[in-house]
């Protein structure tokens, strides 16, 4: 009897866990009531909501969200592009390639936001606008394609892969 009050103390000592699930009252139990009643739940956040399924769908690249400008007047510079592109979202990075003959552009440009919401934006808005008296086109950097595992298989289809195939 003993041996049952000191296990009773022990436990009433130790902490409790927070659990997942349903507890004996079938209330749920731990985080997930704690979330129920104080509302605070992980938000996800929505920001990017771009459809990015099927082929020519946006594809993310390993930083960020990359848009491609081409057209752009060869004497624009760098800040031209910037403050162009500026007003649409916080830009993470920016390249535009020289000429090494001329030092002028070469007539394209890579504009990479934080958010596929901030680069859908300024490609919808800037496609088709005017920068130093020429028309620039704006279009996603890295696009799924429609191309699947199954037909780069079947164009191998009569083909074998191994060495004895290839002596008949």
């Amino acid at each position: 009897m003993d041996g049952d009050v000191s296990l009773v103390k022990l436990k009433e000592r130790v902490p409790a866990r927070r659990r997942e699930g349903l507890d004996d009252t079938g209330a749920l139990g731990g985080a997930a009531r704690s979330a129920d009643v104080t509302g605070n739940y992980d938000e996800v956040d929505d920001d990017d909501h771009v459809p990015t399924a099927g082929p020519g769908a946006p594809q993310k690249s390993v930083e960020g969200w990359i848009v491609f400008v081409a057209g752009i007047h060869a004497e624009a510079t760098e800040e031209d592009v910037r403050d162009m592109f500026a007003d649409y979202g916080d830009i993470k990075n920016i390249q535009v390639p020289l000429d090494r003959r001329t030092g002028y552009l070469k007539g394209y440009a890579l504009v990479e936001y934080e958010r596929a919401k901030e680069a859908k934006t300024a490609l919808e808005a800037l496609n088709g606008a005017d920068l130093l008296g020429q028309e620039i086109n704006v279009d996603w950097s890295f696009v799924k394609s429609n191309r699947t595992q199954k037909s780069r298989r079947s164009r191998n289809a009569g083909r074998s892969r191994s060495p004895v195939g290839r002596r008949r």
